[in-house]
């Protein structure tokens, strides 16, 4: 695999370089990956350029051939179980990144663009064994829970696993998607965890990843299915030129959540971000459908109106 140049001194391999690049592509979040879907796109830390963001966007394009949009610092990571050449824990410096999604005779032979679903199937409500998968997992997380040596952190295991699975008194938070992971991770029931849980399929909470890369996605899937309320960074991940259905259904397939048509549609024309496109339309079942775009004032990154999603019941 492709990377930077080595470093010299006892340093090397002490600071990665993590890019977490996200694209919806019909229908379906994607992420991309090397190593055969087993890891994010990683290499050594260099100061190539005076803005890391901007090196971040030459690395990628380099190191994957896929060009860059969006792009913002998202967590420094200590992964204790990724040693460098001295035995030193590995340092990520992770970054988000929002692009369209590029033909696959443009990628380099190692970049591999992988539904994200397959990392966290429990994260997407709209499949219909939802319930069925997240009533297993409480099921063995409560087991878990009640091997606590004292009560106080028994109770405290419990409170946690209700708010991260939305049971009483807490509902379903689709921006919890790293501590479910983390619940996961130290439950043993993920195949990243040190004590896999006996008589529990790991599989069914996802694809592993090597390292901690796992859980650099995590974050950056709570990130972004938190900032998607308030930034319209929405127009990074479509074409220039959509359906309002398109539009829907690229916000479902990021939160995992099914909307309300009728009220997702009232709130984004009362943004006032997105206009007609005058004369063009597509074919459809029915009457041809608007095409839209997003405003020019987009690009200015406008803050907007925190919303709640409007949920289908």
């Amino acid at each position: 695999m492709d990377s930077f140049p080595e470093t010299d001194g006892n340093t090397e391999g002490l600071v990665e370089l993590v890019a977490v690049l996200i694209a919806v592509t019909d229908g379906q979040p994607r992420v991309l990956t090397v190593d055969n879907g087993n890891l994010l796109l990683n290499g050594p830390l260099l100061p190539v350029h005076r803005s890391l963001q901007a090196g971040v966007r030459v690395w990628v394009a380099k190191k994957t051939g896929q060009p860059m949009g969006y792009v913002e610092q998202l967590y420094t990571f200590l992964d204790t179980n990724c040693k460098n050449g001295q035995g030193l824990p590995v340092l990520y410096v992770s970054y988000l990144g929002l692009v369209r999604e590029a033909n696959e005779n443009i990628l380099s032979d190692t970049a591999r663009w992988c539904d994200w679903y397959a990392y966290f199937p429990r994260e997407n409500t709209c499949h219909p064994d939802h319930e069925q998968i997240i009533a297993h997992i409480v099921q063995h997380i409560r087991r878990w829970a009640n091997t606590a040596d004292t009560e106080a952190t028994r109770r405290e295991r419990l409170n946690r696993m209700n708010l991260c699975w939305g049971l009483e008194p807490y509902e379903w938070s689709e921006e919890y998607v790293l501590l479910r992971y983390e619940l996961l991770y130290e439950s043993g029931l993920i195949h990243e965890s040190p004590e896999p849980a006996a008589g529990f399929d790991l599989n069914l909470t996802g694809k592993a990843m090597a390292h901690d890369h796992r859980r650099v996605l995590a974050t950056a899937m709570s990130r972004l299915r938190a900032k998607i309320k308030y930034r319209p960074i929405i127009y990074e991940l479509l074409p220039p030129q959509f359906t309002l259905l398109q539009l829907q259904q690229s916000i479902e397939a990021l939160i995992g959540l099914r909307l309300h048509k009728q009220n997702f549609r009232r709130q984004i024309k009362h943004q006032d971000l997105i206009e007609p496109v005058p004369g063009n339309t597509v074919s459809s079942i029915g009457r041809p459908a608007q095409l839209y775009r997003f405003k020019d004032n987009i690009l200015l990154e406008s803050p907007i109106s925190d919303i709640k999603l409007p949920l289908r019941k």
